[in-house]
């Protein structure tokens, strides 16, 4: 949460800082967020395979919130479109490396039978530093009169506190010392990860293409004629509606089909493409951001409850890495097309082509086999 009202504090106004400070085109706003989260994906494959072979989750945790809280300032500095390139892909990096980990520990603390209730907090808690951020954002650009660099610089408190409190408070579960550990990427552990996991891997991808970067939420709001000080409030909006669905959805993901509610998410981001695609002002933005919010509550807990389900319990933060991976360069693809129809088209054909790419994940979803997708229910009730 500490780390996420940081993050958003910077993210939430570093389309506009971009484009209005720097003179960045959509385009390339699109590239530098496909490439950063693309290098956060990409990054933790390399950190859940080092967190299975030594065994432990919760160092590289800390190696990577400390790079995050370490990369704050260099934002608030930047007075080159490149400087805030290499600041965005640290912290990206800082975010790979504990991604996995991280995950891959929850799911080792977490009972079985309530693990898609955990990922649901754990990203309830996420979403709620991700609104707390814009608007702490909003707030100080409105008593600071639009000064970007000033606004930066208060991220770093909290990015500092989310690491001190990882460092003090987290006590990670001990392994047996006997436990024979083995590279997680040699071929005998890799066929360990079964047809049902390989599957998740594929419908992650296919989500991450269906949703470009968060960034073009920002930048259709601004294109919506909404203040710059007060643009950021959209993924207030967005951020107050995915933390208090992830939770519950979290709940729901225990006790019923994973492949109904993926794809009930998929089509409420579909509806969310259309009406972002229709323009409009502040009503018809807040109404596609919290449509965007809902399907992100409905679906990031839940493939993420899917990948541990599916994975062996040594080979999890491997599982998590290449699940990720995949995803990483789906973001790319999907943010890089997203700008260049954003610049030659328009908005509407950026959302429009969100539709669209949803309907084909749809379409694979109901055309891939089902146990990778169905939740088992014999033991998950207390």
């Amino acid at each position: 949460m500490l780390m996420d009202i940081s993050s958003e504090l910077i993210h939430s106004l570093l389309p506009l800082f971009l484009v209005g400070a720097l003179g960045a085109s959509a385009l390339t706003v699109g590239l530098i967020e496909g490439l950063a989260e693309s290098t956060t994906l990409i990054v933790k494959v390399f950190s859940g395979v080092l967190s299975d072979y030594l065994g432990r989750r919760k160092g590289l945790a800390v190696v990577g919130y400390a790079l995050g809280a370490l990369t704050k300032p260099l934002f608030a500095m930047a007075s080159t479109i490149g400087i805030v390139v290499a600041a965005r892909l640290l912290d990206r990096i800082g975010k790979g490396i504990r991604g996995a980990p991280r995950d891959a520990l929850v799911a080792d603390m977490a009972p079985a039978q309530l693990r898609g209730a955990a990922f649901g907090l754990r990203q309830a808690l996420d979403t709620v530093g991700a609104f707390v951020g814009p608007l702490l954002a909003v707030g100080l650009m409105l008593l600071w009169a639009d000064d970007f660099r000033a606004v930066f610089w208060v991220a770093v408190i909290p990015a500092v506190l989310s690491v001190v409190l990882l460092i003090v408070g987290i006590r990670e579960p001990k392994r047996p010392s006997t436990e024979r550990r083995t590279n997680p990427i040699r071929k005998d552990n890799l066929s360990r990860l079964s047809r049902r996991y390989w599957w998740v891997v594929c419908i992650g991808a296919a989500f991450t293409l269906a949703r470009f970067s968060e960034a073009f939420l920002v930048l259709r709001a601004q294109g919506a004629g909404i203040p710059v000080a007060l643009v950021p409030l959209v993924m207030v909006a967005m951020n107050v509606v995915y933390a208090a669905s992830a939770y519950p959805f979290g709940q729901l993901s225990d006790r019923m089909s994973h492949r109904s509610l993926l794809a009930l998410g998929l089509l409420v981001l579909v509806a969310a493409d259309l009406v972002l695609a229709t323009g409009g002002g502040w009503v018809t933005v807040l109404v596609g951001v919290a449509l965007w919010g809902v399907h992100m509550g409905m679906t990031q807990g839940l493939l993420a409850t899917m990948v541990a389900d599916t994975a062996p319990a040594d080979l999890r933060g491997t599982a998590y890495g290449f699940f990720n991976l995949v995803s990483g360069v789906a973001m790319l693809i999907a943010s890089t097309v997203a700008g260049l129809l954003w610049d030659r088209l328009g908005a509407p054909a950026t959302f429009h082509a969100g539709a669209g790419f949803c309907v084909v994940a749809l379409i694979a979803l109901f055309r891939g086999p089902g146990s990778p997708v169905t939740v088992q229910k014999d033991s998950f009730r207390p």
